[in-house]
């Protein structure tokens, strides 16, 4: 599985520990960016690179961190396909990989620590998705709304 990785300067610290932490893990990781720390960048520049390449591959995942996660996911859910979630602790992100079928991590780097960080992305890359009915229909009524969209 692949997973594309992402931040702004808000964070770029802790994207590369995670992109390490994915690597040693065994994971095929593409940053997106930022490369550099740049106070001045906009995480849209790569939250919709990498929106766009999970959304278009049907069996990727991506991780984007900011400073809260919360514009991070905004413009991440602009993208066809894609389904972000701002988790904060593990069993949000099982949550929302079992119920919603989330196909982007959405972290804040202000509310949680590098552990804690690992902890939530190893929980939401090993949660799969059981399709159940009830979730199911929710999420085809989410992309049929979607797919009406200009």
């Amino acid at each position: 599985m692949k997973i594309y990785i992402a931040s702004d300067h808000g964070g770029y610290q802790l994207k590369g520990e995670l992109k390490d932490h994915l690597t040693s893990l065994g994971y095929a990781v593409e940053d997106i960016g930022a490369f550099r720390l740049n106070p001045l960048d906009d995480y849209t520049d790569f939250v919709f690179p990498l929106a766009e390449k999970v959304g278009q591959s049907g069996t990727s995942l991506g991780v984007v961190v900011g400073r809260s996660g919360n514009g991070e996911a905004i413009a991440a859910n602009k993208v066809k396909g894609v389904r972000a979630a701002v988790c904060l602790n593990e069993a949000m992100a099982q949550k929302s990989r079992e119920h919603n079928n989330a196909n982007i991590l959405a972290l804040g780097s202000d509310f949680i620590d590098l552990e804690t960080a690992k902890k939530i992305v190893n929980a939401f890359l090993e949660t799969t998705y059981p399709a159940l009915e009830r979730h199911q229909r929710r999420l085809d009524k989410i992309a049929e709304y979607e797919s009406r969209q200009v």
